[in-house]
C-alpha cells in the first residue's frame, strides 16, 4: 500500500491532463504515477470514458479501477464495462445520463487546482487567450495578440503549474480548453468559452451543467478582440455550484486510496 497510486491520464503535453497528477497527489496525500489504462487503479481528470470502456470490457484480477471526476468525450452507448469499474463521482450529469447512472452529485477535479498548487500570483490587468491544444499552431491566435497588446496568449502544452498561474493572474480568460475554463472558475477569474473548432462540445456542456453555469455556445475566434474590450470584472454568478462540486469531490474521493487509510491498514 506504500506504492504510488497508478493513475491514468492522457500522456501528451496538455496542462489539463497533467493537472490530474497534481490534484490526485494533493487529495490522496500519496505519490502518483502515470499508468497504462489496463494497469490503472484510478481514472480522474479528463474525458476518459471511451478509454475506460475499451480496456475494461472484462475484469482481470481485483475489483477494477475507481472513477473519480472523469466524464464522457462523445456520445457512446456501451455500458457493459460499468460492472468492471467502481464509479465514485462523474464530471457532470450529461456523462451520468449517457451511462444511465442515477447520480445527483458531480465535480471535475480541476476545480481543486487552487488547493493542489503553490500559492497563486497576484491578479494582473491582462486578458489571457487559451486555445485548445490542437489549435496551438493556428496562426489566428498569434495574429490576434500581435494586433492587440491587451491580449496574452498562453501555450496549454506547458506544465500545469505555469498555465494555472497564468490563468489565476488574469483579469479575464478566453478559453477553448475545457480546463482553461474550469481552472479560471476555480480561481474566481471571469472567463468566456471560445470556439474549440473541431472538438466535440459535449464535455463543455457536461461541466457547465455540474456547476449550474449558463454556457450555451462559444464565442467565435474572430470575435474575441471585440468581446474582450467589453468584458467587465464581476463576481461569478455560479460560485455556489463550484463550492458544491468541490465538496462532492472531496467527500467522494476513494477513501481506500488516501494516505491515512493506507497507513492504518498496515
Amino acid at each position: 500500500m506504500s506504492d504510488p497510486i497508478r493513475l491514468y491520464y492522457w500522456p501528451a503535453p496538455n496542462f489539463g491532463d497533467a493537472l490530474s497528477h497534481l490534484v490526485v497527489e494533493h487529495v490522496s496525500g500519496r505519490a502518483v504515477v502515470n499508468a497504462r489504462p489496463k494497469q490503472a487503479e484510478l481514472f480522474a481528470l479528463g474525458s476518459l470514458m471511451h478509454v475506460i470502456s475499451k480496456h475494461w470490457t472484462d475484469r482481470s484480477v481485483g475489483d477494477g479501477p475507481l472513477l473519480w471526476g472523469t466524464g464522457v468525450l462523445n456520445p457512446f452507448w456501451r455500458k457493459d464495462f460499468l460492472e468492471n469499474v467502481r464509479v465514485r463521482l462523474l464530471r457532470g450529469p450529461i456523462s451520468a445520463a449517457f451511462l444511465r447512472l442515477k447520480m445527483n452529485e458531480f465535480g471535475d477535479p480541476g476545480l481543486l487546482a487552487p488547493e493542489a498548487l503553490p500559492k497563486a500570483p497576484a491578479r494582473e490587468d491582462k486578458i489571457t487567450i487559451l486555445p485548445h491544444h490542437s489549435q496551438m499552431e493556428d496562426p489566428r491566435f498569434v495574429d490576434m495578440v500581435e494586433r492587440d497588446p491587451a491580449l496574452h496568449l498562453v501555450d496549454v502544452r506547458l506544465d500545469p503549474v505555469t498555465v494555472c498561474h497564468e490563468i489565476a493572474s488574469s483579469a479575464h480568460v478566453f478559453s477553448a480548453s475545457l480546463h482553461g475554463l474550469i481552472v479560471a472558475d476555480a480561481y474566481g477569474v471571469g472567463n468566456t468559452w471560445m470556439d474549440p473548432d473541431a472538438q466535440g462540445r459535449l464535455k463543455y456542456h457536461d461541466y457547465a451543467a455540474s456547476i449550474g453555469r449558463d454556457m450555451i455556445a462559444p464565442v467565435e475566434i474572430a470575435d474575441v478582440p471585440a468581446v474582450a474590450r467589453a468584458v467587465k470584472d464581476t463576481p461569478l454568478p455560479y460560485t455556489d455550484g463550484i463550492a458544491r462540486c468541490r465538496d462532492s469531490l472531496l467527500r467522494h474521493f476513494p477513501h481506500e486510496l488516501r494516505a491515512d487509510m493506507t497507513e492504518a491498514a498496515q
